[in-house]
C-alpha cells in the first residue's frame, strides 16, 4: 500500500477516511428506518420509503452547490461544512420527535444528507488528489473499504438500539389502537429512534476538532475560478464521464434497493420456518432468543442479521478487489462483478426460500467495487475539473431516491399473477446491474 498512500498524507488520509465511515453509518442506520417508520406511523411501505426519497434527495440538491463552494474555497472547507450540516440534521431529530409528525423527520433527513453531499463531493476527489493520478482509483477503493465498516455499525445500532427496543406490536395490531393509545406508543418508539442520531452528532464534533487542528494538504486546489457552465459543457462532452454518471445512478439505485428491501424479502420467506443451525447461531450473536419456529419478529431480526452478513461480505470483497486492481483492468472487473450480480438477482427473483436470501447476500460481494470504480474511471484525467465532475457523480446518487419507491410500489401489490410481488420487484436491480456491466465493458474496450 506504500505506492498507493504517500506517508506525508497519512494523517489527513486517515481523517478523511473516517468521514467515509460516518456517511456509511448514516446510510445504513437509515435503510431499516423504512420499515420502522412504516410501523410507527401506521403507513404503507411506499410511504415509509419516502425516507429514502428525502435522504437521497439531499444528495442531489446539494452536489453542485457543494462543488462551487469547494472550487471557491477548498476541499477541507467543504468537509467541515458537510460535517456541520450532518450534525445539524441529526440534532433536528429531537424537535421532530417532540412534534411527532413524519414530515419533520423527512426535513431532518434532507438537511443531514445535504451535509453528506458536501462530504462525498469533497472527500472522494480529495482522496484521489492525495497522491499520483495512476493510483487514484485504487486509493479511493481502499478508502471506500471503511465506508461499509460504518455501515455495519449503523446496521448494528439500528437493530440493537432501535428495532430491538421498539414496541413488538405488528402493523396489524397497531391499526386496532385508538388515537390516544397510538399516540403514546408512537412517542415511546420515536424516543428510541432519535437517541443514536443525537450521539452521532457528538462523534462528528470530535472529527471536526481534529480536522481543524491537523494540517491538511491543499493539492489540486490552485484554481479558484468558477466557470460553471463552461466546465459542465467540457466534462459532459466526455463519453466516459457522461456514461459514468448514468452507471452510478443505476448502481446506487441497485445498492439501496438490495439493502433496504432485504427485510421485506427475507421476513415472509423465513417466517414459519424452523431455524437451521446457522440461523440459530446468527440469532444468538444478535442476542435474540431462538424460537422453535420463526414468528414475524424473529424473521425480521434474522433478515436484518443476513443484512449485516451481506455487509461483512461487502467489506471483505472490497479489500480483495482493491488488491486485484493492481493487476486487472478496473473496467473488466466491473463487467465481471456486474454479470455475477445479474445471475444472483435471478436467484433472488425465482427462488422462493432461503436460497433467495443467500443469493441476495451474495449480491453485496459483487457490489463492493462498483461505486469507487465507476467514480475513479469517470474522474480520471479531469484534473481541476474533478470538483465539478465529482458533483455530477454525487448527484447520480439520486438513483437511491428514485428507484426504491418504485420497487416499494411493486412490493405493496403483494402478489402479481400468483407470484410474490417482492420477488418480482428485484427485476429493477437486475436492470441496474445490466447498465453497470455494460459501462465496465465499454470502458475496458476503450482503454484497450
Amino acid at each position: 500500500m506504500n505506492k498507493t498512500i504517500d506517508k506525508k498524507y497519512l494523517i489527513p488520509f486517515i481523517l478523511i477516511t473516517a468521514c467515509f465511515a460516518l456517511w456509511g453509518f448514516a446510510n445504513d442506520i437509515t435503510n431499516p428506518m423504512v420499515k420502522a417508520f412504516s410501523k410507527i406511523f401506521r403507513m404503507s411501505v411506499t410511504e415509509g420509503s419516502l425516507v429514502q426519497l428525502a435522504f437521497y434527495g439531499g444528495y442531489f440538491a446539494m452536489a453542485f452547490p457543494a462543488a462551487i463552494f469547494i472550487r471557491k474555497y477548498s476541499y477541507r472547507a467543504g468537509v467541515l461544512v458537510g460535517l456541520g450540516l450532518y450534525a445539524f440534521g441529526a440534532l433536528l431529530f429531537w424537535p421532530a420527535k417532540e412534534i411527532g409528525i413524519y414530515a419533520f423527520f423527512l426535513v431532518a433527513y434532507f438537511i443531514l444528507t445535504c451535509g453528506l453531499s458536501f462530504l462525498e463531493t469533497s472527500c472522494n476527489p480529495y482522496i484521489i488528489a492525495m497522491g499520483d493520478e495512476e493510483s487514484g482509483t485504487r486509493r479511493l477503493n481502499f478508502a471506500q473499504c471503511f465506508n461499509p465498516c460504518g455501515s455495519i455499525i449503523g446496521m448494528f445500532v439500528a437493530m440493537n438500539f432501535i428495532q430491538a427496543k421498539l414496541s413488538p406490536m405488528t402493523t396489524e395490531e397497531r391499526a386496532l389502537l385508538d388515537d390516544s393509545q397510538f399516540e403514546a406508543l408512537k412517542q415511546s418508539d420515536l424516543s428510541v429512534l432519535v437517541t443514536p442520531y443525537l450521539l452521532i452528532a457528538v462523534a462528528i464534533a470530535v472529527i471536526v476538532v481534529l480536522i481543524c487542528i491537523v494540517r491538511m494538504p491543499n493539492k489540486g486546489e490552485e484554481n479558484h475560478d468558477i466557470r460553471f457552465l463552461e466546465t459542465l459543457g467540457r466534462i459532459f462532452s466526455l463519453k466516459y464521464y457522461r456514461e459514468g454518471v448514468i452507471a452510478q445512478f443505476f448502481y446506487v439505485g441497485a445498492q439501496i434497493m438490495c439493502w433496504t428491501f432485504i427485510i421485506q424479502y427475507g421476513t415472509p420467506v423465513l417466517q414459519g420456518q424452523v431455524p437451521n443451525e446457522f440461523e440459530q447461531w446468527l440469532l444468538s450473536i444478535l442476542h435474540y432468543d431462538t424460537p422453535a419456529v420463526l414468528d414475524e419478529r424473529a424473521a425480521e431480526v434474522l433478515s436484518q442479521g443476513y443484512n449485516i452478513l451481506a455487509m461483512a461480505f461487502f467489506i471483505v470483497s472490497r479489500f480483495i478487489c482493491t488488491y486485484l486492481m493492481k493487476f486487472l483492468n478496473p473496467g473488466l472487473m466491473l463487467t465481471l462483478f456486474g454479470s455475477i450480480a445479474m445471475v444472483l438477482i435471478c436467484g433472488v427473483i425465482f427462488f422462493q426460500g432461503r436460497s433467495g436470501v443467500y443469493c441476495l447476500v451474495g449480491v453485496s460481494g459483487c457490489m463492493s467495487l462498483m461505486f469507487p470504480t465507476i467514480y475513479g474511471i469517470a474522474l480520471k484525467g479531469l484534473g481541476d475539473d474533478a470538483k465539478f465532475g465529482a458533483a455530477g457523480l454525487i448527484m447520480a446518487i439520486l438513483g437511491g431516491s428514485v428507484l426504491p419507491p418504485a420497487q416499494a410500489a411493486i412490493i405493496d401489490m403483494k402478489e402479481i399473477s400468483g407470484f410474490p410481488a417482492v420477488n418480482l420487484s428485484f427485476f429493477l436491480p437486475f436492470i441496474c446491474f445490466v447498465v453497470v456491466a455494460t459501462y465496465g465493458w465499454r470502458m475496458a474496450k476503450a482503454r484497450r
